[in-house]
């Protein structure tokens, strides 16, 4: 656990001390898409320096949300314990919550295939997803490449590019690499804009926010469905 202690007897508080530190909580984050070597966590937090991520690992271990175990052809890697599984609905609802005041990227803001695949899941629609036909697309951003496919059982994520991330079996969430793709598209990050609804799939292609690489291009319109935040207006009015 984290060495600052705010004093107080409370459920928050404990909740804080434990993950509440500079980091850690994107350190859950990148861990709940699975298993990461010390490396991995390192080149998909390229800013964090190497010994807070040392202090960090040390202390969510100690607070029982990681642990460090042996992964078949990997070696040593850090994942999440059961109980700091408990934490994907309330990252994925903090992930909506923050979607709100996002904006536009900053010239230094980095995406990650670790943060784009949470993006993804923060971002499904479990109810379209049931009434809607399956689909399989590949999307592009900068070097990151994901399969994603959808259908009424569910979201499957698949990292392709970067490579060399270990693969847990035990997970049972990585989609099916094999066969082609109903869609192949690339996008950049102001794919928000797509998702928040502010952008049809004709307006972000339009406006080179999309583009359509091979496959079945009005597809777009069904991932605009599956994978929606709406952006509520008090935030703006707010802001």
């Amino acid at each position: 656990m984290a060495s600052r202690s705010y004093g107080q007897y409370c459920g928050v508080t404990t909740a804080v001390e434990l993950i509440g530190e500079r980091w850690a909580l994107l350190i859950v984050r990148d861990l709940l898409v699975g298993p990461r070597r010390y490396t991995d966590l390192k080149q998909g937090l390229p800013k964090i320096p190497t010994n807070i991520l040392s202090t960090r690992l040390k202390e969510l271990q100690e607070g029982g949300v990681v642990r460090r175990v042996p992964l078949l052809h990997c070696g040593l890697v850090y994942e999440l314990t059961p109980y700091g599984r408990e934490l994907e609905p309330i990252v994925l609802a903090l992930g909506r919550w923050g979607f709100q005041e996002m904006g536009d990227p900053q010239p230094e803001d980095v995406v990650t295939a670790d943060s784009l695949t949470m993006a993804l899941r923060t971002a499904f629609q479990t109810d379209a997803a049931a009434t809607l036909p399956p689909a399989d697309y590949e999307l592009h951003v900068a070097d990151i490449v994901l399969r994603v496919q959808v259908d009424a059982s569910g979201l499957r994520i698949a990292q392709l590019q970067p490579a060399g991330r270990p693969i847990d079996p035990r997970l049972g969430t990585r989609a099916s690499t094999s066969g082609e793709p109903d869609l192949v598209f690339a996008a950049g990050p102001g794919i928000r804009r797509l998702i928040s609804g502010e952008l049809t799939p004709a307006a972000a292609i339009d406006q080179d926010v999309l583009a359509v690489v091979a496959g079945d291009g009005t597809l777009l319109e069904r991932f605009a469905q599956t994978f929606h935040i709406p952006i509520d207006p008090g935030v703006a009015l707010v802001a």
